[in-house]
């Protein structure tokens, strides 16, 4: 999947991309059909850099209902013939989530059109995921003979079922169709899920990597092993040293530290770190000096997960270096530091904002450093960052810092917070948006009776309707 192109955050295009409450809130004023075009773009060129952490599903999905949005351009994407050359999960995923969430709002056609994919679609898995969620077990059991007709009889299909219904992700269809008497059904489905089963035991009884016994040079030479393949081990063999070394060991670790091989000196690095060793800082100091890109990497990782009062210490000394190092000691202050630490974090933040921009990789410790240490100042670079990052975790966490420096914060972003596509930054705004705005005590009973909103968020709405609150 390409990195997506985001538009400019003061269109309504780029809006809606980010996610932020103000996507929708411009969305609803705008004409309609550019509204909907608009919002079409997004449902079909997923913008988001990791779907892993971002949502927008359930965001364009309200949007949809709020604007009654006609389904035609998604149906159109989902059955283009690319959808047989590009069967990459990226290409539909997040248009069958919107149908997911749309079809738990009860519409129909969104559930007709999950069904039809599930059917004759590449990425039928993800479709009968969402439909295991919201399909009653009637509409599920017809999927079961088109389903089932994806994989061959022989062999290698056979295998190929097997490991579908023991990798799916809801089983509730495959549980379904178990119960079926035809045995071209539920016959078929049962062994898939014994073979699967074993197939699972078997990998379990044919473990790789270190055996009880190893030395120290063994779990070395297993860490080169797998950097050779192209497989980075370091971690797990760091911990499978603290299993197998002794104190007797720790010379020839510290030399490895110094001078081993890549995969030696990224696994005694994080050793060494991970066990406070009264040397591993200054390890870690010449390794960034004179390491590969690898091992750089690897003493900068273990050095941020050090917890001890020296670290913090070293911190403040390596806080002003202009490499990896210096980023790391950043990091680690905004996360471990104290008061005295506060002029360091906002330089760094400045510094990785003016460098990299709003989606530095590094911006979310720096964001919660200086939310966490009440750094009133950094209050513009977080309404920067807030604004233009085109991550939607990041600028919930922008947001949670604003909400511990900016005294705008709860008359102004935290409003159209209540309309974000992210529940922890939704949940937020729930707690903290002044009520003296009409959009927002709407907004909040709105999500108090909305069956899809999250627990957490409508906790955080009914803790507004107290005894003593103000919603009008």
């Amino acid at each position: 999947m390409f990195d997506p192109v985001i538009a400019p955050s003061g269109t309504l295009l780029g809006l809606l991309q980010r996610g932020r409450g103000d996507g929708t809130l411009h969305a609803l004023t705008a004409p309609r059909a550019e509204a909907l075009a608009a919002l079409n773009h997004c449902v079909l060129r997923d913008p988001r850099h990791d779907w892993q952490l971002e949502n927008r599903s359930l965001y364009y999905a309200r949007l949809f209902l709020d604007l009654n949005g006609e389904l035609d351009a998604v149906e159109a994407h989902l059955f283009d013939a690319e959808d047989v050359l590009d069967t990459d999960e990226s290409r539909t995923g997040l248009a069958l989530a919107v149908l997911g969430h749309l079809a738990s709002y009860g519409r129909r056609d969104a559930l007709e059109l999950l069904r039809r994919y599930a059917a004759h679609g590449s990425n039928w898995a993800w479709a009968l995921d969402e439909l295991a969620l919201r399909d009653d077990d009637a509409g599920l059991r017809t999927l079961a003979v088109p389903v089932l007709a994806r994989f061959g009889t022989d062999a290698e299909g056979e295998a190929e079922l097997a490991a579908a219904v023991r990798d799916a992700f809801e089983p509730r269809p495959w549980r379904l169709w178990a119960e079926d008497p035809r045995e071209s059904i539920g016959t078929r489905v049962r062994a898939a899920h014994e073979a699967g089963c074993f197939d699972r035991w078997q990998r379990q009884m044919r473990p790789t990597g270190p055996r009880p016994g190893w030395s120290v040079r063994a779990v070395f030479e297993w860490a080169q092993q797998g950097i050779d393949r192209g497989a980075a081990l370091h971690v797990p063999a760091a911990r499978c040293l603290g299993a197998v070394a002794g104190p007797e060991d720790r010379p020839e670790i510290v030399q490895a530290a110094r001078t081993g091989t890549d995969g030696a000196r990224c696994t005694a690095l994080r050793y060494l770190a991970d066990g406070n060793d009264r040397d591993a800082l200054d390890l870690i100091e010449a390794a960034v000096t004179d390491g590969t890109a690898l091992v750089v990497e690897a003493a900068v990782d273990a050095f941020e997960r050090m917890r001890s009062v020296a670290a913090v210490d070293r911190a403040r000394r390596w806080a002003q270096r202009p490499d990896a190092l210096g980023a790391a000691a950043g990091r680690m202050l905004a996360a471990r530091g104290g008061t005295r630490d506060r002029d360091l974090v906002l330089g760094a933040l400045r510094e990785a904002v003016r460098g990299e921009g709003p989606d530095a990789p590094t911006l979310g410790t720096l964001v919660d450093g200086a939310g966490r240490l009440g750094i009133a100042c950094a209050a513009p670079v977080l309404r920067h960052v807030y604004r233009e990052t085109a991550s939607s975790h990041l600028r919930g966490r922008a947001a949670r810092a604003l909400a511990a420096t900016d005294p705008s914060f709860a008359t102004g972003f935290a409003v159209e917070c209540l309309w974000d596509c992210e529940e922890t930054t939704r949940e937020l705004a729930a707690r903290h948006a002044e009520t003296g705005d009409a959009r927002v005590v709407e907004r909040l009973r709105r999500l108090a009776v909305d069956p899809a909103e999250e627990a957490e968020v409508q906790t955080a709405v009914r803790s507004r309707f107290g005894p003593d609150a103000a919603l009008g």
